[in-house]
């Protein structure tokens, strides 16, 4: 089963490449997919699991849009940079670019 959340924050192919690989490293997705330019997290796992994998998203500074944690937007926005940041190393280390 898929869904797709959207969030706030999505900048670039690091803020991407971390969100894919938290989710499923912490086992919340199977699969995930993330259309930058629309804002959207495609996810392919149980749909369960949905509130769950919009809290870590929110943790990481990537807040599903019209939510309470959406609203803060400063301290999302801090998250999301380092996360953002941290995607950003793992491409260049993994020679993504």
């Amino acid at each position: 089963m898929s869904y797709t959340i959207a969030v706030e924050n999505i900048k670039c192919g690091g803020c991407a490449n971390s969100i894919r690989s938290k989710l499923v490293d912490q086992e919340l997705a199977q699969s995930v997919e993330v259309d930058i330019e629309q804002g959207q997290v495609h996810v392919e796992g149980n749909p369960e699991w949905r509130d769950q994998v919009a809290m870590a998203l929110a943790k990481m500074g990537y807040p599903e849009v019209g939510s309470v944690e959406g609203m803060k937007a400063a301290a999302a926005k801090a998250k999301s940079f380092v996360s953002c940041a941290i995607g950003r190393i793992d491409n260049a280390s993994q020679g993504k670019g």
